[in-house]
C-alpha cells in the first residue's frame, strides 16, 4: 500500500467524525438561536391575549409611533380580529399593517399558537407568535421583532464552525502524516 492511501485510509474517518460533529454542533446552536428569537415575543403575545380575553379593548394596548419593521429591531404587535383583518398595530411596513397568510390563523385557531418565521416582504424577515384570544371578541394576537441581528449571530457561527472544521481537518491530517512518518520510520529501524 503506497504512503499516499496509507495516511488517506487513517484520516479519511476521523475527517467524517469532525465533520458530522462540525455539523451537529452547527443545527443545534443555529437552532438555539432561532428558537430564542421568539423569547419576547411569547411573552408580549400571552399577556396581550390575556389582556383582551380579560376585556381589555385593544387600542388601549397599542400607543406610541408605529414601528417601521423594515428598519426597527423593536417587537411590535399587531390585534387582529376573528376574521383575520387587523384592528390596531404598533408595526407598520411601507406605512401599511401587513397581513400574514390567512393559514396562519386557522392553525392558530385550532393550536391557541403558532410561532413562524415571517417574510412579510423579500428584504424583511421577522421571528413572529400568532395567538389566539377569545373572549366577548375573538381574534389574533401577533407579537414580532426582526431577525436581522438573529441572522448575524447565526451567519457568524457558520463562520467560526467552518474555520474550526478547517483547522481541525487540517490539524488531524497533520497529525496522521506525522504518525504515520513515526510508525515507517520504526518499521525501517527494525
Amino acid at each position: 500500500m503506497s504512503k499516499l492511501a496509507s495516511i488517506l485510509k487513517s484520516w479519511l474517518p476521523l475527517a467524517v467524525v469532525v465533520t458530522l460533529v462540525c455539523g451537529i454542533i452547527y443545527v443545534i446552536a443555529q437552532q438555539v438561536y432561532r428558537n430564542s428569537a421568539n423569547d419576547p415575543q411569547i411573552q408580549l403575545a400571552e399577556d396581550t391575549a390575556s389582556q383582551l380575553e380579560g376585556g381589555l379593548q385593544p387600542s388601549m394596548l397599542i400607543t406610541g409611533p408605529p414601528i417601521d419593521m423594515a428598519t426597527s429591531l423593536a417587537p411590535y404587535l399587531i390585534i387582529f380580529n376573528e376574521s383575520g383583518t387587523p384592528v390596531v398595530s404598533s408595526g407598520q411596513l411601507d406605512g401599511r399593517i401587513p397581513v400574514p397568510p390567512p393559514g396562519v390563523f386557522e392553525y392558530s385557531r385550532i393550536n391557541k399558537e403558532d410561532r413562524i418565521t415571517w417574510k412579510p416582504r423579500s428584504d424583511v424577515r421577522h421571528a413572529v407568535v400568532i395567538m389566539h384570544y377569545k373572549g366577548s371578541k375573538s381574534g389574533f394576537v401577533l407579537a414580532g421583532r426582526s431577525l436581522r441581528e438573529t441572522e448575524i449571530r447565526i451567519g457568524n457561527l457558520g463562520t467560526g464552525i467552518l474555520i474550526g472544521w478547517l483547522v481541525t481537518l487540517f490539524a488531524s491530517l497533520i497529525s496522521v502524516i506525522f504518525m504515520e512518518l513515526i510508525i515507517n520510520s520504526r518499521r525501517n529501524a527494525t
